[in-house]
């Protein structure tokens, strides 16, 4: 009995073993290729992932998270740019390469110097992390790049001119930061005199509004960008803007036109005492002199 007793433990031992051993097969290899190697608060970035899935790697159960965190020099945690992969991760299968590209906005943080992105790839129901491929700093996360952070000295700054609330602060995340429009809403930057890229991060996050809204981008008369704000939803319009539509003004306004408003004290479900009317919520808006 005694003998039968030890075996049983020694193979279910060895199972654990098999189990945590599997476990602990790398899923892929991760890499991110920066847009710049220089970046300035509030400045979008251009960021490639690629995720070179193992031959043998084991199967994900579930559409995990990938994490990505930006560190200081003292391996303090500044911000991150948590997402899903446009491929869930119960897809990947082995062999296979999973590449693609987010922008991400710097956001106003208190820091000056090198940066280190880290990556890694974790369960929202349980919080574990799979195992990847690549220069471990521990606790399943991985170091992928660096880069240089200075304060914003770019002179094409976008000013929230009218018809906005006041600035909110995420307490969760360090440094997003937002502010909400109105039905018409207005921003303005100095006028660069050439061709430029202008970029709005805006989304609704607010669910129960009936059907989506219809925001329009205008200078002057002229619409220059139309879309719809699915609830949920964060949108990033980058637009190509010529000389011609910003016009020989010294200061260029861009007006944000939502199609309807709500305000939040009327919604039952939200309980909330808001009374504000509101229109879409804009993380980041800026212009970038070609």
């Amino acid at each position: 009995m005694l003998l039968r007793a030890g075996a049983v433990a020694c193979a279910a031992l060895a199972a654990a073993c098999g189990r945590t051993q599997q476990a602990e097969t790398p899923v892929a290899t991760p890499t991110v290729t920066l847009g710049r190697a220089d970046a300035a608060i509030g400045v979008p970035m251009e960021m490639k992932y690629r995720f070179l899935v193992s031959r043998n790697a084991p199967k994900i159960a579930e559409d995990d998270t990938v994490f990505v965190h930006f560190l200081d020099t003292d391996g303090e945690l500044m911000w991150t740019d948590d997402h899903q992969p446009p491929v869930p991760t119960t897809q990947w299968a082995p062999g296979q390469t999973i590449e693609y590209t987010r922008t991400m906005f710097v956001p106003k943080f208190p820091y000056s110097g090198d940066t280190s992105v880290v990556v890694g790839i974790y369960s929202p129901k349980s919080g574990a992390r799979v195992a990847l491929d690549g220069q471990t700093r521990g606790q399943r996360e991985y170091q992928v790049a660096r880069f240089n952070l200075h304060p914003q000295t770019d002179n094409l700054y976008v000013v929230f001119k009218d018809g906005w609330h006041e600035t909110e602060v995420a307490e969760e995340q360090t440094g997003v930061e937002w502010q909400w429009s109105k039905k018409m809403a207005t921003l303005a930057f100095r006028n660069p005199m050439r061709d430029a890229v202008f970029y709005l991060q805006c989304d609704q996050p607010v669910q129960g509004l009936g059907e989506p809204q219809h925001v329009e981008l205008r200078i002057g008369g002229m619409a220059i960008d139309s879309f719809t704000l699915p609830a949920g939803q964060r949108e990033l319009r980058k637009l190509d803007l010529t000389t011609a539509q910003m016009g020989t003004a010294e200061t260029v306004e861009v007006t944000v036109a939502v199609d309807k408003t709500f305000v939040p004290a009327n919604i039952t479900q939200l309980k909330s005492t808001d009374s504000r009317e509101l229109g879409i919520r804009v993380f980041r808006a800026y212009v970038q002199a070609k």
